[in-house]
């Protein structure tokens, strides 16, 4: 047996006996691959663009390397599933990413730059995959809401790279942004550091063979409007700052950013109760349109006002989209539905940045609307199935 495996088996004997440890430790592990070591980048593009002498075109080209790397890590993850189950890749990944992020102030070159967001996509994602791995094994017994929490890790990372920028913007350089997120992250790293990852096989149901063409064309709807969430939602989430502070000022950009992690926070919970008394699919098109809304706003209201409405509608639906998504396919039965959906998603995003890039040079304002327009269409997409049904019952 190898090191890496024995280490493995070594951390299992030592299982969490509480389900609040394993929600704390999958949230620090999320806070730092995605809330600060992904998205830290969104409140310090303006500053980057500000100080550092970065184009918006090259700030979307940032934007599309760290979402390539993310494809590449999620890919990886389907590939090599025994990368999955292993502690020592998730303790390895988070050091990277850290490192991604210590090392951006070190220089100014835009390709070196690139590589190391490309870098920490692919750290982000390993960790992403195994951690999410480690929640569903152990509190996959326990109430929804749990797991809605642990996913609120997600939100926690973001309000503090908010609280970052917001902190250091007038006292220090950009570069110090970087260095206080990699600082973070490695505080987060230490709180995962005992994530036990493991493996729970599916279990086959029964009866899927009669529901295949329906249950296949519901996936496909779910397929399609998840990957243009994550074109839209990506759009918002790279320049939804940069765009409130051409018409609102930095501080309001700053505070949005903050908002947009503490209304995702209790997000999940919120989804998973309201699962409870209507069905997910009528909530996905809800959370759909009510995203589409929020992300227009700002572009046709300035104002600090519709700034925080932006991101208080954003940071409350983009978890439960995802959430409520990948649970609808998993319910499905799709083989791999979960890989595949991810892969959709992570393909969106790195579409997103690439699609609005020629639209960039008046501003913001006009990529949102593009952004909201794609969300508007993957409810529409996720509402199909619905309609279907219902014209089948009403034929009937």
């Amino acid at each position: 047996m190898n090191a890496v495996g024995s280490a493995d088996e070594l951390v299992r004997f030592r299982m969490p006996t509480s389900p609040w440890v394993t929600v704390g430790q999958v949230g620090a592990a999320l806070a730092a691959s995605m809330g600060i070591g992904r998205f830290v980048y969104t409140p310090v593009l303006p500053l980057m663009e500000a100080h550092a002498g970065l184009t918006p075109s090259a700030g979307a080209a940032l934007a599309t390397a760290n979402y390539l790397g993310y494809l590449i890590g999620a890919l990886a993850g389907i590939v090599l599933p025994a990368l999955v189950r292993s502690a020592a890749v998730m303790r390895l990944s988070l050091l990277v990413l850290t490192a991604t992020l210590a090392l951006m102030p070190v220089t100014s070159n835009e390709t070196v730059w690139g590589v190391l967001r490309c870098v920490a996509g692919i750290s982000s994602a390993m960790v992403f995959v195994i951690a999410v791995s480690a929640m569903h094994a152990h509190l996959s017994r326990h109430a929804a809401q749990l797991s809605g929490w642990a996913f609120g890790g997600i939100g926690a990372g973001i309000a503090l790279s908010g609280l970052v920028v917001l902190v250091l913007r007038s006292m220090s350089t950009w570069g110090s942004v970087w260095w206080a997120a990699a600082v973070l992250t490695l505080i987060c790293t230490l709180a995962a550091w005992t994530l036990t990852p493991e493996h729970t096989p599916t279990t086959p149901v029964r009866g899927r063979r009669k529901s295949d063409k329906q249950g296949n064309r519901r996936f496909s709807a779910i397929f399609v409007s998840y990957s243009l969430e994550g074109v839209g939602y990506i759009i918002a989430g790279t320049f939804l700052v940069a765009a409130i502070t051409q018409t609102a000022g930095s501080i309001a950009g700053s505070s949005a950013w903050v908002l947009v992690g503490l209304a995702a926070l209790p997000s999940g919970p919120l989804w998973a109760l309201l699962s409870r008394r209507w069905s997910r699919p009528t909530l996905l098109v809800i959370a759909l349109i009510v995203q589409a809304a929020g992300i227009a706003l700002p572009a046709m209201a300035g104002g600090i006002g519709p700034a925080l409405i932006s991101a208080f509608l954003f940071g409350g639906t983009f978890l439960g989209i995802s959430q409520m998504s990948l649970t609808i396919g998993a319910h499905l039965q799709f083989p791999r539905a979960v890989a595949i959906l991810t892969t959709g998603y992570s393909l969106g995003q790195i579409a997103g940045p690439l699609i609005v890039t020629p639209l960039l040079s008046d501003g913001y304002h006009l990529a949102l609307l593009v952004a909201s327009g794609i969300v508007l269409a993957a409810a529409l997409a996720a509402a199909a199935p619905n309609v279907r049904s219902r014209r089948r019952v009403t034929v009937d």
